[in-house]
């Protein structure tokens, strides 16, 4: 019986480390505000997300190097619309403190020092050439040319400069698209230097945070290692003990290896064999884990438990319950043999992801709590374990990096996800040892089929689902009525928007004939080209 306990275990919903400095960066709700947190990283300068209403108490606790307002929904004038408290404003300008304001940012920047802000005669989305006022030198712009092209997303613009500030950019829209005060080390851009469209945006994000900010680029995997080994062995203590889920991906890896570098066999890895997994993908981990990366692993083989309370299940809430649930029962049977065996285990080890914690402090965002765990449901708090998340301040490449620093090898580094519940969810209907057996084989052809034609590591994820739906074909001399199957492929680097990849047309035909061809039980195969949003990257 799956387990009901709705207690689990209490994340924390902060980072810890107060002494790092770093730039941060102060959430209005902005679908891009986690894309200016990533172009902060690439410079190798640390940050970190706040909600744009983050008490000056809890702001004022960290050295700041900077502060980046960002975009936002809101009208900056409209009532109830968000602002950043008066404690915040004062630490800013008592520590001296350059702030970017970003285009609802830029808005709050006047709103707080008496400009004015209203709405445009006509919208502004997409491209737009940005113009240098004539004989600006704005430390901002430095590098740049007079005219560059940039991406707009607003409605509202700055009719009135605010005082103290002067116009360095405009438009043929707008004439204040790019402001500063350069004695209070202020600037306000209308524009998104931070995504990809603005093909200069990095540039001037550079110049802030490096130039005119003076932030360290200290902000290193190695460092960051050898940090967290050192933090947790004195933790952890000379005797302690912490357990961990591995499945076998590239977080769950780099966070067993880095532990195991930290305390040696006083680590202790589960692998619990769902049934559900990837083709020979248990033999796989237990090879690359035990021999090639050294981590203390026990292997849970549980396929026929997990397949048979599937039985009959369509719904897919109901199967991430009871795949969740039961390794959850599954993780406690193992944490009491540990205990039996080595004593008491105290920690436990967990794969969160900074992306997870941008999601729960979010301005507005989906949830005042971190997700419970990040694959599968959460772990009871009757475990009464502390958790160590080594992962929980890095971005999904800063993972990669990690793992190349830590010595672990390409190919477990630029593994694709794989959902907690596995191909239960790629199974679309009922899930059987014949339905899975069907899906391994196809997926397996698939990634074999990328990795040949060089495609794989352009692509962020790459799966197929077997569909409930049956087609007629012709195989020989005689007619099928089979099984339909999709293969979905997206581009993306946060996992958070996605784009169907364009997989070149040879490939696709490859794949197709080797699967209907290979694959008994598939007769016809489709490819998905819905992006995220408004589609999900898995299919349930």
């Amino acid at each position: 019986m799956a387990s009901t306990n709705k207690d689990i275990l209490k994340q924390s919903s902060q980072l810890g480390n107060l002494a790092r400095p770093q730039v941060a960066i102060l959430d209005f709700g902005s679908q891009y505000s986690h894309l200016i947190a990533r172009r902060v990283r690439e410079l190798q300068v640390y940050c970190e997300l706040y909600s744009c209403l983050v008490t000056a108490e809890e702001l004022g606790q960290h050295e700041l190097t900077a502060v980046i307002l960002s975009g936002g929904p809101n009208s900056v004038y409209e009532e109830g619309a968000p602002h950043v408290c008066e404690g915040v404003w004062k630490i800013i300008k008592e520590r001296k403190i350059p702030v970017l304001g970003i285009c609802y940012g830029m808005q709050e920047l006047a709103h707080v020092f008496e400009g004015k802000v209203a709405p445009g005669l006509k919208r502004e989305y997409g491209k737009a050439t940005v113009s240098r006022v004539e004989g600006c030198d704005s430390p901002l712009f430095a590098g740049l040319p007079k005219d560059f092209t940039m991406w707009m997303s607003h409605g509202d613009k700055l009719h009135e400069v605010p005082t103290g500030f002067k116009a360095v950019g405009g438009t043929s829209n707008a004439d204040y698209v790019a402001i500063e005060n350069i004695s209070s080390q202020m600037w306000g851009l209308q524009f998104h230097p931070e995504v990809t469209h603005s093909p200069m945006g990095k540039d001037i994000i550079k110049n802030f945070v490096v130039s005119i900010a003076k932030a360290k680029q200290d902000w290193v995997m190695t460092d960051y290692a050898n940090e967290f080994i050192e933090e947790v062995r004195a933790k952890v203590g000379p005797t302690g003990h912490v357990m961990g889920a591995v499945s076998g991906g590239v977080d769950s890896t780099v966070a067993a290896v880095l532990m195991t570098k930290a305390i040696g066999d006083r680590f202790h890895a589960v692998l619990v064999d769902n049934g559900c997994l990837r083709k020979d993908e248990a033999v796989n981990v237990l090879k690359r884990m035990r021999e090639d990366c050294h981590v203390n692993l026990r292997c849970v083989d549980a396929k026929d438990r997990f397949l048979d309370l599937l039985k009959g299940v369509t719904d897919p809430e109901q199967k991430r319950k009871i795949i969740g649930g039961t390794f959850i029962d599954i993780f406690q049977e193992e944490a009491n043999k540990i205990e039996a065996e080595s004593g008491k285990c105290d920690y436990l080890l967990q794969g969160t992801l900074y992306p997870d914690v941008i999601e729960s402090i979010s301005y507005k965002g989906p949830s005042a709590t971190i997700k419970t765990h990040h694959n599968v449901g959460g772990l009871p708090a009757s475990m009464k374990l502390k958790l160590i998340e080594p992962l929980r301040e890095l971005f999904k490449d800063e993972v990669r990096e990690l793992g190349m620093a830590l010595g672990i090898d390409e190919a477990s580094v630029w593994r694709h996800p794989f959902p907690g519940p596995g191909l239960a969810i790629r199974i679309l209907g009922e899930v059987t040892a014949e339905r899975v057996a069907i899906l391994q084989q196809a997926d397996a052809i698939m990634i074999e089929e990328l990795h040949k034609a060089g495609q794989y590591r352009l692509i962020g994820q790459a799966f197929v689902v077997l569909l409930p739906v049956k087609s007629v074909g012709v195989m020989g001399d005689g007619r099928t009525y089979e099984n339909v199957a999709c293969v979905r492929c997206v581009e993306t680097t946060d996992y958070m928007t996605a784009d169907f990849f364009h997989l070149p047309y040879e490939v696709m035909g490859n794949m197709s004939s080797r699967i209907i061809n290979e694959v008994r039980g598939i007769n016809r195969l489709c490819y998905d080209i819905s992006s995220k949003p408004p589609a999900t990257i898995e299919w349930e």
